[in-house]
């Protein structure tokens, strides 16, 4: 009975969780492409702007929509993480404006962030393979965000890359949820089989 009350809200409307998430990221990376001024202090501005609206976007639709207990806390806890990275960016914001840190303060903000919440996201989507449908597509995001964060600790960057390298983090991420989150949709959305007509009335 628990999984079957579980599992129904997650068929409705979970897939809006991933397309909010992809559509909001779209927007910084749409900010730094058309932007020609690539410094730490823009990218601290794009990114904290960003983290503080999705962290609390979309850890809250996770609390109210995610069916699985465990990999709902873990993306209302990576919300919390994530609006608390973008007020930190944009307190440090001021302190490389003043010539202070400049791009490694910049590289080390985004780092620390993308570590601890593509860990977590990644943890979830392991621990959901074969049980939720939205696994895949969490350790595939989890995945990407723990390689920016390895990118930026690994590799020296000047501040047009590490910017433009953030930019090009958030495309892909949004077109990988935007995909992942439409396709939940439209399988929620076919007739389960003829085995489970008497259940029609359980489809999204």
């Amino acid at each position: 009975m628990a999984d079957a009350r579980d599992s129904a809200p997650e068929r409705a409307a979970v897939w809006l969780v991933p397309v909010v998430r992809g559509a909001l990221a779209l927007v910084p990376s749409a900010v730094i492409t058309f932007s020609q001024d690539h410094s730490p202090e823009l990218g601290l501005t794009v990114f904290g702007a960003w983290a503080v609206a999705a962290g609390v976007i979309v850890g809250a639709l996770a609390a109210r929509l995610v069916a699985d207990r465990t990999a709902r806390w873990i993306f209302v806890a990576n919300g919390v993480l994530t609006a608390a990275a973008g007020l930190t960016a944009l307190g440090l914001r001021d302190t490389v404006s003043a010539g202070v840190g400049g791009v490694g303060v910049f590289a080390y903000t985004v780092a620390v962030w993308a570590a601890v919440t593509g860990i977590l996201e990644l943890v979830a989507g392991l621990r959901g393979r074969g049980r939720v449908a939205a696994a895949r597509d969490w350790v595939a995001a989890g995945g990407l965000t723990c390689l920016l964060a390895l990118v930026y600790v690994l590799i020296p960057l000047d501040p047009v890359t590490a910017v433009g390298l953030l930019g090009a983090y958030f495309v892909v991420l949004g077109v990988l949820l935007l995909i992942g989150g439409f396709s939940l949709k439209w399988a929620a959305s076919r007739p389960v089989g003829t085995g489970d007509a008497a259940s029609g009335s359980e489809r999204s």
